[in-house]
């Protein structure tokens, strides 16, 4: 019933997210500015803004108040209206809060400093003494950075400043946090159906977005700089902000006053709770700096000089308690669910600095991982082992991993957990292949308790150890901190990817795999081994003036068999020699049943038993080929594909490539190179596993991770002693088929007798042809040999796989290839054949593109 109902809910929860946010996008949440605020436009931004005035008239330079964030300039509203007494108080909603403009490209304090700047402009105030509240004291200090002679002096309420005191302490750690949270919200926001509930609330994407495109960073050093009068007030019991944050701006600031306020309600929200008692200190600091009585950084005392000179102690750095502490332990919970191991080193080294005691952080990791664990486990046993093959979880881990950690199960049950907690890389599909097999809940909760509580201390032990001088060493050089944490990156990927393995067989055999794939060029995939041929056919296409000239070196098969052809269609081009073509049927688009009776009536009639070779009327490379022994498994690959797929005999024997052309006005056609494929296998010797008999093997190595994926169901097997395993069946060079020169094999009859087939297929000039003989004699001598497939334009003259041959004798063979191929289209064109349109070639094209997506599941 589950499986039956979980498609429903799926479109259920889909066509109400979609009707949610076509209702956003239509009636969009309105951000009226207050009844009291005035409005004005700044850069096609609109600024909200309340402006107070003393009825008596000014008594000194005008005072901006910035709110912090979330919020708006209601943080503020009383504390501008006390200020307001005695001289003029502007109060902006910033963009992306309040009655303000909620969609700009920036919310950083940095362009929030310059809509603030802009707005004094507009105010025609000069110059005025700034307030920064919380997150608006970063705005006020870069004001005071990008104008100093605006500010008549600066007071940071409750402001950040200091961000070694925030959160994880580094900007990149924070900024990773910061991200997080983005991430959150927006799929919030935006992932549940809410029709706009949620818009405009406490917590949004623009508040996210402000701690995210904010840089705390050169806050340190505008402190360091600051030129003019300071003003520091804090609560001592401030729980987001702490005090340490004021001290230090205090330490930097030598010409500031620092009021910090020591009774029980001393926190963050005291701006909005005491308005008055903060607006007096604010006022009588005010009036002084009018009347020039505060100090400036060059009248500060020599002592605090001397103070703000000395470099930033990590060791100052107060413990997280209370609410802090809090919320740092479910910031440190969260991150687990992102990386596990980082968020274990990241807790050490807060442990080293004192930030949070061993056991409570060490706790918080144990959780969050737990949590994580049992999450893969229930998706594993609510998905089931289909999901696995299907997107997103395909892009993580493999079907073939999932069947081995299924095997384990059988075999050694919780234990493997235990194991691939200390084993990188095996915990997603060991954890994944739990809940698949319905393995039971509870048992499996203490495994992963047990496993977690070995493995957690151990590594917040690690970093909390040889933490403490790792963070002296990078506060003394936080300029060098990206390359350091890239260089610890790559650091971490080498031990992971190289160190580890090394410390096993297998390990090493498959590093042995990748070096190979790296430096043979066989083996490199097509993005790699194609841009050199690519661009030699684009020079030939514009020597003959023509893009599409090639799709005309065939002019019997549509795009001269570039793209997109349908091998149906050649195979009926070779009908004038149907005993030299494997007997062969297109099976058209149908149920499976009838496309199974259909499949069934073709081998009566050709007196075929199994096996027969299923393939796709339209593909390449070998994809979707398959050869299938029993009618269960016809039914099967036929579910799978809903394109035209071809029904084959399949013929033993040997196979070879046989790379053909024929120049236009020529009598004889020639044969342009010859492969001889070969299919490795591996010997059993009673003791070894199937693995191990492939990393084993001298050339099944090189591609191990096609082989043993393919072989993934029987990798755990012992076959007996001098019991040969074939690794594959298909003639494919991507697919394991080994490929070498077959120029041995060319004699005077075998040429003759493909030049006989050629010429007789009218219209075809160019191509390759897998053909399969019985013995190599009779391939020889021209006889009993059964072609399987002709490709045109695009095929390749194979045998440059060899492995004796260089990169450049491969790429010398496809120059000679392509411009033979040009040769022949220019004479075909001179005899009045038409090339492809480029309209024509990209349907080509996208038809081909379909037709293999509708094969990739067979």
């Amino acid at each position: 019933m589950g499986r039956r109902l979980g498609p429903w809910l799926l479109g259920a929860y889909l066509a109400a997210l979609g009707l949610s946010s076509a209702t956003r996008a239509i009636v969009p949440i309105a951000h009226p500015p207050a009844p009291d605020e005035s409005m004005v436009t700044l850069d096609n931004v609109d600024l909200a803004y309340r402006d107070v005035r003393p009825t008596g008239g000014d008594g000194g330079a005008p005072v901006i108040v910035i709110h912090g964030s979330p919020g708006d300039n209601g943080e503020v509203e009383a504390l501008g209206a006390l200020l307001g007494r005695h001289r003029r108080a502007v109060s902006p909603d910033l963009p992306g809060f309040g009655g303000s403009t909620w969609t700009v490209p920036d919310y950083s304090i940095a362009a929030h400093a310059q809509y603030v700047l802009s707005l004094m402009d507009s105010l025609r105030i000069g110059r005025a003494h700034v307030v920064g509240f919380s997150m608006g004291g970063g705005v006020v200090l870069t004001m005071a950075d990008l104008a100093p002679d605006r500010i008549a002096s600066m007071t940071l309420l409750s402001a950040i400043g200091a961000q070694e005191y925030e959160l994880l302490g580094d900007y990149h750690l924070n900024h990773a946090i910061h991200g997080l949270q983005l991430a959150a919200i927006w799929l919030v926001e935006n992932g549940i159906p809410h029709f706009g509930a949620l818009d405009g609330g406490f917590l949004t994407v623009e508040y996210a977005r402000n701690f995210y495109d904010t840089d705390q960073r050169p806050l340190r050093r505008i402190l360091g700089t600051y030129q003019g009068p300071a003003l520091v007030i804090q609560g001592d019991k401030d729980p987001l902000v702490d005090p340490a944050v004021a001290a230090e701006a205090h330490r930097l600031m030598p010409q500031s006053e620092l009021a910090m306020f020591r009774d029980p309600d001393a926190n963050h929200f005291m701006t909005f709770a005491r308005p008055d008692t903060i607006a007096a200190v604010m006022e009588d600091f005010f009036r002084r700096t009018d009347t020039h009585s505060t100090r400036v950084r060059g009248t500060a005392e020599a002592s605090r000089l001397t103070a703000a000179a000395r470099s930033f102690d990590p060791a100052s750095i107060p413990p997280a308690v209370g609410v802090a502490l809090g919320v740092l332990l479910l910031l440190i919970a969260a991150s687990t669910l992102i990386s596990e191991d980082l968020a274990c080193i990241a807790t050490g080294l807060m442990v080293s600095r004192g930030t949070i005691g061993f056991l409570p952080g060490t706790m918080a990791c144990l959780v969050g991982i737990v949590v994580g664990d049992l999450w893969l486990y229930g998706m594993g046993r609510w998905l089931g082992r289909a999901a696995v093959g299907r997107a997103p979880l395909r892009w993580f881990v493999h079907q073939a991993a999932i069947e081995r950690s299924a095997r384990w199960f059988d075999r050694r049950g919780v234990w493997i957990v235990l194991a691939t907690r200390f084993l990188p890389g095996t915990r997603l599909p060991t954890y994944l292949a739990a809940g698949i097999l319905r393995a039971r809940p509870w048992q499996f909760l203490g495994a992963f308790i047990l496993a977690a509580a070995l493995w957690t201390p151990l590594l917040v032990g690690a970093a909390a150890t040889f933490g403490n001088e790792v963070l002296t060493r990078f506060m003394a050089y936080q300029s060098f901190a990206l390359p350091a944490v890239l260089g610890i990156a790559l650091a971490v990927l080498l031990v992971g990817k190289l160190i580890v393995p090394l410390a096993s067989w297998r390990g090493r055999r498959l590093l042995l795999s990748r070096w190979r794939r790296l430096t043979q060029w066989e083996f490199w995939p097509r993005w790699a081994f194609y841009p050199p041929i690519v661009a030699y056919v684009g020079w030939l296409a514009l020597k003959h003036r023509s893009l599409t000239l090639f799709t005309a070196v065939n002019p019997a098969i549509p795009g001269g068999g570039f793209v997109g052809e349908s091998k149906a269609q050649i195979l009926t081009g070779l009908g004038h020699a149907p005993d030299r073509v494997a007997r062969w049927r297109l099976l058209a688009p149908a149920v499976p049943s009838d496309r199974l009776k259909a499949l069934e009536q073709f081998m009566v009639d050709a007196a075929l038993t199994w096996p027969i070779v299923l393939k796709p009327d339209v593909g390449e490379r070998g994809g979707g080929v398959s050869i299938v022994r029993s009618q269960a498994d016809a039914l099967n690959y036929l579910g799978g594909s809903t394109e035209p797929v071809i029904a084959q005999e399949f013929v033993p024997g040997v196979e070879f490539g046989v790379f053909y052309y024929r120049i236009p006005g020529q009598a004889r056609g020639r044969i342009f190179a010859i492969t001889d494929k070969r299919f490795p296998d591996v010997l059993g010797d009673g003791r070894s596993t199937l693995e191990q008999l492939i990393l084993r093997h001298d050339r099944a190595v090189s591609m191990a991770p096609f082989f043993l994926a393919k072989h993934a169901a029987r990798l755990d097997e012992v076959p007996a002693a001098a019991v040969g395993i074939p690794l594959v069946e298909l003639g494919t060079h991507s697919r394991g088929s080994a490929f070498f020169d077959g120029e041995w094999v060319r004699t005077p009859e075998l040429e003759a007798a493909i030049d006989q087939l050629s010429q007789g297929y009218q219209g075809f000039w160019f191509g390759r042809y897998d053909i399969k003989a019985p013995t190599v004699e009779a391939f020889q001598q021209g006889r009993d040999f059964k072609v399987l497939e002709l490709n045109g334009a695009t095929a390749e003259a194979t045998s440059i796989y060899d492995p004796k041959n260089r990169l450049i004798d491969a790429y010398r063979t496809l120059g000679t290839q392509w411009s033979i191929l040009f040769e022949i289209a220019a004479k075909n064109v001179a005899a009045g054949a038409k090339p492809a349109t480029v309209g024509e070639l990209f349907r080509l094209i996208d038809a081909h593109r379909r037709a293999l997506g509708a094969h990739a599941s067979t």
